[in-house]
């Protein structure tokens, strides 16, 4: 009896190094291949029918769209607004994120499907390999991992050349610039951002600018969340989402240049472009700047930081997580109201907000102008002992001013 093939599954995405992928596995190793995509929020139908029409003219045994965007969103993005989640104070994190729940996606559907291994496109210079390799290992150490574009060092051209051999015929010219778009923003790589001293041109971003402006948005938030855009309710918050986007990318809002620290220690430079993220956070800050406490605002960048961090490194499934996120969940209970903010072509300004849990609106006083909770007998007596740890240590050791002898 014939020996039944082995099983891998793919992550395609239908561009070059998937493409080669699905043939390279099939012709000369001999699997039975079988293609799924994870979309985040980044492919509309039409992409998704043509990705799949891709994957079967490969000859792949079967083909998966997998949407996971609102699992996405509920699992990460609503803590990443939670934590004004900035990279660097920049990036919003945004295909760094995705490619965790990619990676989970596609190794929960190999499993379903018995697959015996299971199959990436990247290379070995970058942080997406030890994020999808990672992710693989945890949830399934039983299943093989193949990665042939890494493990080979392959050349664009010995891939084109290889599927051309083998009768796939396609229009791989090399584009000028990769681009990754996701619910939570656009990356954008090509020869300006390898190097230190350039910017990409106003031709590389995918959304051009259409709108002259000024324009008011207004972004509703309840318990932290996105609910409203513009007085528009959304039961769903990804469509909240989308719809800042929507606004947002008109006006050429959120992009910028991202430089950090890459997982396998080298450093690396992306721009991007990421309206909604960019000013969900902005406003989501300034409403929590008028209902939080000064220590809840404090703990909470801090954390917010490390989460980030985490989340950038392939570190989701760390168990602390789950603790951060019930610290984020937990300071959201009051961050609700309306945020307005006045958009114009490259830039915005946040105006204000409107919320019934304005820590500003208050008895006790009006900053710079009244004290209504307290007399000015209580502000000496008060500053009188504040100073006191400072007079007795310069009682010992007389302040001299600038002089460092």
């Amino acid at each position: 009896m014939e020996n039944q093939k082995k099983k891998v599954v793919l992550a395609f995405s239908g561009g070059l190094d998937t493409s080669f992928a699905v043939k390279y596995l099939s012709e000369d190793l001999g699997y039975e291949v079988h293609t799924a995509i994870a979309n985040t929020g980044g492919f509309d139908e039409k992409e998704l029918e043509v990705i799949a029409d891709k994957a079967k003219r490969l000859g792949a045994a079967s083909h998966a769209a997998l949407d996971i965007t609102d699992d996405y969103y509920t699992r990460s993005i609503r803590y990443m607004i939670a934590g004004n989640v900035l990279r660097n104070g920049t990036y919003p994190i945004s295909v760094s994120s995705e490619r965790i729940f990619q990676a989970m996606a596609i190794i929960e559907y190999a499993k379903k499907i018995g697959a015996d291994a299971v199959a990436h496109g990247s290379t070995g210079a970058g942080n997406d390999q030890v994020r999808f390799d990672l992710t693989f290992q945890i949830l399934a150490p039983e299943i093989e991992i193949i990665t042939p574009t890494r493990d080979m060092t392959l050349t664009r051209e010995y891939e084109i050349d290889y599927l051309k051999k083998h009768g796939y015929e396609a229009d791989f010219k090399k584009m000028e610039y990769s681009i990754n778009k996701g619910l939570w923003g656009t990356s954008i790589g090509g020869k300006e951002t390898l190097h230190s001293e350039q910017t990409l041109p106003e031709e590389a971003y995918p959304s051009q600018i259409t709108a002259e402006g000024p324009e008011t948005l207004t972004i509703t938030f309840d318990k932290g969340e996105p609910v409203a855009v513009n007085g528009e309710h959304f039961d769903n918050k990804v469509d909240a989402i989308r719809k800042v986007e929507e606004i947002g990318s008109r006006y050429g809002i959120g992009r910028d240049m991202h430089i950090g620290d890459t997982i396998i220690g080298i450093k690396g430079r992306v721009g991007f472009e990421a309206a909604g993220p960019m000013l969900i956070i902005a406003a989501h800050k300034m409403l929590e700047k008028h209902t939080l406490t000064k220590w809840q605002q404090y703990w909470k960048d801090q954390v917010g930081t490390w989460y980030g961090m985490f989340l950038h490194e392939a570190q989701y499934l760390e168990p602390v997580m789950r603790d951060i996120e019930a610290m984020l969940e937990s300071s959201q209970q009051n961050v609700s109201g309306t945020v307005e903010i006045v958009l114009r072509p490259y830039s915005y300004t946040l105006v204000g907000v409107t919320t019934d849990g304005d820590l500003m609106k208050t008895d006790f006083g009006e900053y710079g102008e009244v004290n209504k909770a307290w007399s000015a007998d209580d502000v000496k007596g008060f500053t009188k002992i504040m100073a006191n740890p400072m007079k007795i240590y310069y009682n010992h050791h007389p302040y001299k001013g600038d002089d460092k002898a």
